[in-house]
């Protein structure tokens, strides 16, 4: 039997990258997929890909109306929601010194406040649902230092789904973060920091950077009924950097 047959999920900024990893092996698992994000032709171009289990919304995840019309499409079109990826974010590498104010303000709606949108919106639909599983995508960075705005962020998620975890087990929904390290998505392998990344890459333990199916094999495994009794953890996929 697939692993996920009989469930809906939503997942943030899945036109690309880690999360459209996540929505096609979401379908194959037996979900049913609603697709955000804010590239409206990649995100059409999967879903439609993915055929009839699987829809695209297109959304700022920093704005609560757009995740009121997320979350009435899904039940409209699925049923109650039973598994969210707040997959969506940015990521900035200035410093103190060079960040401004409005950038600052950026990262942290998006990384941050998205997050806490996407919880508040969905946890009414698992409520009603009986249950279901949150999946916070962190970052290695919400466990040890990186660029100052993106770090902060990360870790903020970290605690949030710590906080959420206590709330919510009364409500027979799990929350927990995965922490990503290095990993072959558009955002990190594109031409102008290609070579830092495969320079870097030779100081992570695994002696390489991981792909998007990697990381959605822990996703798979937290929306699933096999993680019952994980809930309010981390769990790190960074190939042994934050071991170091």
């Amino acid at each position: 039997m697939s692993r996920l047959e009989g469930k809906v999920a939503v997942i943030t900024g899945a036109a690309q990258g880690m999360g459209e990893a996540h929505a096609r092996r979401f379908v194959e698992e037996g979900a049913k997929v609603v697709i955000t994000d804010l590239n409206e032709d990649k995100g059409l171009a999967v879903a439609n890909d993915l055929g009839e289990n699987a829809i695209f919304v297109k959304q700022n995840v920093t704005n609560e109306e757009d995740w009121a019309a997320v979350v009435a499409t899904a039940e409209k079109k699925f049923g109650h929601v039973d598994i969210l990826v707040n997959n969506a974010g940015i990521t900035m590498a200035k410093s103190i010194l060079q960040t401004t104010v409005e950038e600052y303000r950026r990262i942290v709606e998006i990384n941050q406040v998205s997050v806490f949108l996407g919880m508040k919106s969905i946890i009414p639909s698992m409520q009603k649902a009986g249950g279901g599983s949150i999946i916070n995508i962190s970052s290695m960075n919400g466990i040890v230092a990186g660029a100052v705005g993106y770090t902060d962020t990360k870790f903020a998620v970290r605690g949030m789904t710590k906080a959420a975890a206590m709330e919510c087990s009364n409500y027979g929904i799990r929350v927990n973060s995965v922490h990503p390290g290095v990993i072959a998505t558009p955002m990190v392998v594109q031409e102008d920091t290609k070579a830092a990344v495969e320079e870097f890459s030779k100081q992570i333990p695994l002696k390489r950077t991981a792909q998007p199916e990697e990381v959605t094999n822990i996703v798979l495994y937290l929306a699933s009924d096999e993680s019952s009794y994980s809930t309010g953890s981390e769990f790190i996929v960074d190939g042994g950097l934050t071991a170091m």
